[in-house]
């Protein structure tokens, strides 16, 4: 017969409510009774039924992973930190694709929330940078924590994790230039996300740290993906001038990029170092494998979710926390030629 909560309070000898309690990482349990009641359910081998947990109780054990973000190899591992944490704290996870620019999301996302009673929300760009998403979830009082580029978060603007793009762009650029480069050029990401922003600048900075002039004609518009990459490539290659260097906004425009360079017959890293950024599987699958900045993605996801059901739970006042990208040297990037 299935082992229930009634079971594991009279193996431990607490009441229903104090196993609930530890079960759901409730404050003001002593560590004595934590333990014994963690004993028993490892000996009963006691399964929560989280579903029935929700609808009977006034408490809901749900976190929403709402996004709209084409790379899927980011939304992977975003679901993976998400998923893990809320194992590790008794929740579940519901998943959620949206189209932020749809002119009734921000009808959508309350609906979604009031619906399934969700305890609060994960919110990937360009949602979580959306101001009127966010004034339309604080209109109905949701929880929600922000994945978000910059390098530090304003008063008062909730719970966030950072992610500085800005930095990642100057140490991966200040590589290609340690490397001899001067003609570098930029494939940019999607303008509605603030990473594109960021790394952009950062570009700029490294460029300006070493009285290097920005070449207009080298920063190319483009979107998220592969076949942007590629576009942005032709469009570079096919310059009287070419760069010696690209650095491409996410490894799959770098991926691109790659594949538009071996079709014109252009040698990597002999003739054009390209270098990416995030570290996504698309790194490590390329020809030469990329260099690029390591962004821990499914740390980052797991991070948030422990603050927003710590912030829920009244466990910790911590708002933010800030993740420096560094680079990863591959094969991709070398000296240009004499």
């Amino acid at each position: 017969m299935k082992v229930t909560i009634n079971d594991v309070a009279k193996h431990a000898g607490v009441s229903i409510k104090t196993v609930s309690r530890v079960t759901n990482n409730e404050p003001s349990v002593k560590q004595a009774t934590i333990d014994k009641v963690h004993a028993a359910i490892k000996e009963l081998n006691y399964q929560p039924n989280l579903a029935a947990r929700n609808l009977a109780g006034t408490k809901s054990y749900v976190i929403g992973f709402i996004y709209d973000n084409p790379n899927a190899y980011y939304i992977i591992d975003m679901q993976n930190g998400i998923l893990s944490a809320c194992k590790d704290l008794g929740y579940e996870l519901l998943i959620h694709p949206c189209n932020s620019r749809a002119d009734n999301i921000c009808e959508d996302l309350t609906k979604l929330v009031k619906h399934n009673r969700l305890s609060g929300l994960v919110l990937t760009p360009p949602l979580s940078e959306d101001p009127v998403i966010l004034a339309a979830l604080d209109k109905i009082d949701a929880s929600y924590v922000r994945i978000i580029a910059g390098e530090k978060v304003e008063t008062g603007s909730g719970l966030a994790v950072l992610v500085n793009d800005r930095s990642g762009a100057v140490s991966i650029t200040q590589h290609l230039i340690d490397l001899g480069h001067k003609h570098i050029a930029f494939l940019s990401g999607d303008h509605e996300h603030q990473s594109t922003k960021e790394r952009l600048s950062g570009f700029k900075q490294a460029l300006e740290n070493n009285n290097i002039a920005v070449n207009d004609s080298y920063i190319i518009d483009g979107k998220y993906s592969f076949e942007s990459g590629v576009q942005g490539a032709k469009a570079l290659l096919s310059q009287k001038i070419r760069p010696t260097a690209i650095v491409a906004c996410n490894d799959e425009i770098a991926a691109g990029a790659l594949f538009a360079a071996r079709l014109e017959g252009v040698d990597i890293p002999s003739d054009i170092s390209i270098v990416g950024f995030e570290d996504s599987p698309f790194s490590r699958q390329t020809w030469p494998k990329l260099t690029t900045v390591h962004q821990p993605n499914e740390e980052i996801a797991h991070i948030a979710t422990e603050l927003l059901i710590a912030k829920r739970r009244e466990q910790s006042s911590e708002l933010a926390k800030v993740f420096q990208p560094e680079p990863v040297i591959r094969d991709s990037s070398a000296k240009p030629r004499a």
